[in-house]
């Protein structure tokens, strides 16, 4: 069952990555080498587990805007291919963790790690590339730096704590799940886009404006991808439509359709959420009620709330084609329910 979500009125050219892509490009063939080279190991599994992931096909949003975010400041160093490639090795390695945590059995379209080389394996070659991500930043120098991706390491632990505590209840609020994706996916992007300012020397200004840019735009980010579980396809999402509901995440869409619910519709998702009972005729149940209380279409007005304050954040900074570029990347990840 598709759903089809309408975008703002008068948006009709479809925003694209690849200006982004394009300006960073040179960079990025750097930081992929880089990449490659940093995920090495004399222990042979490691680059093995590594490589599965790091050449699956992901976009690598989280490093571009480390490496634009300093171009927009006039960065003229190395350091920011090496705080690109720990942004990479971060995220990463959030995934190999997550993977297990989730019980999943696909990411990008393809078996997870844990599958083919086990959990343990999966939880290790993560730790791995968190210490070399770790080793990269000391490299640079830069202690701010090393503060901020640092603390967005905690964060990230923390909610993924948060988020077991969460996880299966029917309880939680919509301020708890914005907690939990506040600091499971937001605050790697708000780390990835204000390191760039920082090594480029940037006033408090210009380093509380990308890192704004960089939180909301995660958060519009994944409520984009918890709406597209239940209204996108396989192929886009990277793993299979409805994993959330199979996993019993608690996200957006369910608490909103939990709570406008009537005491029978709140019933059934306790059953198919707190119970497990997640069949494909109770998907079909989950996304009618969906569409009932409207929930999916919420989910994305949030989404192009946090859009439009990612958008403020920029906007006192002079325009440039680097600009520009973030800015259309809001407009990407929100259209990608198109």
């Amino acid at each position: 069952m598709g759903v089809v979500i309408p975008l703002e009125e008068g948006k009709n050219k479809l925003a694209s990555v690849k200006p982004l892509v394009d300006l960073t490009k040179v960079d990025m063939d750097r930081v992929n080498q880089l990449i490659l080279s940093k995920a090495g190991s004399d222990v042979q599994m490691i680059p093995e587990v590594a490589n599965h992931l790091i050449s699956s096909g992901g976009k690598r949003l989280r490093p571009m805007l480390t490496l634009a975010s300093a171009s927009l400041f006039g960065y003229q160093g190395d350091a920011h291919v090496k705080l690109a490639t720990s942004v990479e090795f971060m995220h990463t390695a959030t995934l190999l963790h997550d993977d297990v945590v989730d019980e999943s059995d696909l990411r990008r379209g393809r078996s997870t790690a844990r599958m083919i080389w086990g959990n343990q394996a999966s939880v290790l070659v993560g730790d791995f590339l968190l210490g070399q991500a770790f080793k990269m930043m000391v490299e640079v120098g830069s202690l701010d730096a090393l503060d901020v991706l640092s603390t967005a390491a905690s964060v990230i632990a923390e909610g993924e704590v948060l988020q077991l505590s969460v996880a299966k209840s029917m309880e939680t609020t919509e301020d708890d799940y914005l907690s939990v994706i506040r600091a499971k996916t937001a605050a790697l992007f708000a780390a990835a886009a204000e390191v760039g300012p920082i090594i480029a020397n940037a006033d408090k200004a210009g380093r509380n404006a990308l890192k704004s840019y960089g939180m909301n735009l995660g958060l519009a980010f994944q409520l984009v991808d918890d709406a597209l579980d239940y209204g996108g396809k396989a192929a886009d999402l990277g793993k299979n439509v409805g994993d959330d509901f199979r996993e019993g995440k608690i996200t957006l869409p369910v608490i909103l359709s939990y709570r406008r619910g009537t005491e029978s519709e709140r019933a059934f998702w306790r059953q198919a959420i707190e119970q497990g009972e997640s069949s494909a005729e109770n998907l079909e149940k989950a996304l009618g009620l969906m569409n009932k209380y409207g929930a999916l279409n919420d989910t994305i007005a949030r989404a192009l709330h946090y859009g439009t304050i990612a958008r403020d954040a920029l906007a006192p900074l002079p325009h440039s084609p680097i600009k520009a570029a973030l800015l259309e990347v809001i407009d990407f990840s929100i259209q990608r329910v198109n």
